[in-house]
């Protein structure tokens, strides 16, 4: 008698423990999706699978890099090709350095609907500087607030660059200025 009272006591224990954590989790995890985990629960993500046997799981919902500006319509002057609305900066956090010092990814897509290629463009940037280094042929900074990309040479419509920087804060990127080919 004395023994199955305390195994309750010790099951009992568990379970509060157990849901305890598990309420902690869904409670105070900010980055914790609550409709993903009912999905997966439930079997409800999208999955595919190849010839070959190989399975993913595909989840629409994640977002690796932010949109550094809102894609707008453009209003373009009568018989001009291209805007500075058509190139498009989304970056976003990646792993850091070994040193600790956070990296961040950055992508430049030229979005041009009417398929034009732009070059000598500018991009606001403060004083951006980076502890890894970032090749001066695809983004360099010229002087305060002013980053040049791709050498100024053109970005081919529906081109993208990429390239990492590391430093201990995010530089807001925003396209400034540049030139129709």
């Amino acid at each position: 008698m004395m023994m199955t009272r305390r195994v309750g006591v010790v099951v009992t224990s568990s379970l509060l423990v157990f849901f305890a954590v598990v309420a902690a989790v869904l409670l105070f995890v900010p980055a914790f999706d609550h409709a993903v985990f009912m999905s997966i629960r439930h079997g409800s993500m999208g999955s595919s699978s190849s010839g070959a046997g190989n399975n993913t799981l595909t989840a629409t919902h994640r977002k690796l890099l932010l949109r550094a500006t809102e894609m707008e319509e453009p209003n373009r002057i009568p018989g001009e090709k291209c805007s500075k609305a058509d190139i498009v900066i989304n970056q976003g956090p990646t792993g850091p350095l070994p040193s600790g010092i956070p990296t961040y990814t950055v992508e430049i897509m030229n979005v041009c609907a009417s398929g034009c290629d732009i070059s000598r463009i500018h991009v606001t940037c403060g004083w951006f500087s980076s502890a890894r280094l970032v090749n001066p042929r695809i983004f360099k900074r010229l002087h305060y607030n002013d980053c040049l990309v791709n050498d100024g040479k053109p970005l081919v419509n529906g081109g993208t660059l990429s390239f990492q920087y590391a430093n201990t804060f995010l530089y807001h990127l925003s396209v400034s200025t540049v030139s129709c080919s």
